[in-house]
């Protein structure tokens, strides 16, 4: 997730692209991340998610070895934008989202902000090692040794530990609550995993009756300053970093501080979203847009070398928690039944923005020598949406609750 930004010169710089054109690569994995993520959720929703995260995690693998190999254009394009792209997207990704929601109610936000926690330490540990092993061994070489860890470390886990179903298909309930009686007939279990979900007031909405309310809307513009921010940043930081003179490994180290202070905002996020009543969710979420608005605002106003740092700070604290809280909030709006299917079809819309900002800010370095006029249109965005979820209200529930397989 942080080491394309460690890459993006090195690559660049080698194979002789521009930076508007390596971008694309990203933009290619976001790109099908939008076209996938529909059917992904759908699959995830109906078959359970585990052989999915098995195979995103092989051809993840697969596709950092094979850099080793690459060479020509349309062979990044090919192996980062599709295959690392795709990987990410079915594995990395809202797949994993969905496996915890599936398994968590009452401690969902807790559960989801471990998730992110640790994804956060592994870009504090491993971006460093990442701009260590560049200039020790090659970009390719630092490949080589991701896709590896990849799948000595991630198959078995993806094996292990994920589980094909909700606990009610295995006799249990969400949270490792235990039942007052003992129930064979699998369909009471599964009723009784839904009462359990309705003591938070959280209601089983199909996907269609999901799409008709104006919050499902309203979230997917919301979430679209997410989207533009996360790859503004993730591609374009370092080289931003680096061509105001900073040393590479110092500019990794600068990102890692980021995600350090993301850290306890993406437990925080997760520790309020579980004691936070649901109509009150959207002042969490855009407060936590405005605090990135400030961080890119006080540099934009004072573009100094400490102003980097309160930059960094405060968009990796409200960015942590932003990664807990969307899912935390679609699943507590629309519940755990069309979960995938809901967010997947909301990824596919939110897809343009996420495919474009990386592409716009390499074309503005291109055209202009500077990135600045792209982080004030990036800060612009992130503010509008962050006022736009102070009004976004938990939807009415459906008129009809569905069967619990009916997830359509």
């Amino acid at each position: 997730m942080y080491g394309f930004s460690a890459l993006f010169k090195p690559i660049s710089a080698e194979l002789g692209f521009s930076r508007a054109v390596t971008s694309v690569a990203a933009g290619i994995g976001r790109f099908e991340g939008g076209i996938e993520s529909p059917l992904t959720g759908w699959l995830a929703d109906r078959y359970g998610p585990r052989w999915i995260i098995l195979f995103g995690v092989f051809i993840l693998g697969l596709g950092l070895i094979l850099m080793y190999f690459i060479n020509s254009l349309w062979a990044f394009f090919v192996v980062w934008g599709f295959m690392l792209g795709t990987g990410h997207n079915i594995a990395c990704a809202f797949t994993l989202d969905i496996a915890i929601t599936n398994w968590f109610v009452k401690k969902r936000g807790l559960a989801m902000s471990i998730r992110w926690v640790v994804s956060g330490l592994s870009g504090v540990l491993v971006l460093p090692l990442i701009a260590w092993l560049i200039p020790t061994l090659g970009w390719r070489m630092t490949c080589v040794i991701g896709g590896m860890v990849m799948l000595l470390v991630g198959l078995p886990l993806a094996w292990f530990f994920v589980k094909k179903y909700r606990p009610e298909y295995y006799g249990l309930l969400p949270d490792g609550a235990t039942m007052e009686e003992d129930v064979v007939d699998e369909s009471r279990v599964i009723d009784r995993g839904v009462m359990y979900a309705a003591e938070v007031h959280e209601v089983e909405f199909a996907l269609k009756q999901a799409v008709r309310t104006p919050t499902y809307w309203l979230l997917i513009v919301a979430q679209a300053g997410h989207a533009m921010a996360i790859p503004a940043i993730g591609v374009h930081a370092i080289p931003f970093l680096t061509d105001i003179g900073i040393d590479p490994v110092v500019a990794a180290g600068i990102m890692a501080i980021m995600v350090l202070a993301s850290i306890p905002a993406r437990f925080i996020g997760g520790f309020l979203a579980d004691r936070v009543k649901k109509e009150h969710l959207r002042f969490l979420m855009g407060g936590l847009y405005l605090v990135q608005a400030v961080g890119f605002t006080v540099f934009l106003l004072n573009q100094s070398m400490a102003m980097i740092y309160i930059w960094f700070v405060l968009y990796g604290f409200g960015h942590g928690a932003g990664l807990t809280l969307f899912s935390l909030i679609r699943a507590r709006y629309f519940g755990r039944k069309s979960f995938g299917s809901v967010g997947g079809t909301a990824g596919m819309l939110i897809t343009p923005v996420g495919i474009a900002a990386p592409i716009y800010l390499g074309w503005m370095y291109d055209t202009t020598g500077s990135y600045i006029t792209a982080f004030t249109v990036v800060t612009a965005v992130i503010a509008f949406c962050g006022i736009l979820s102070l009004f976004i209200l938990p939807p009415r529930p459906p008129a009809q609750v569905t069967n619990i397989r009916n997830i359509m």
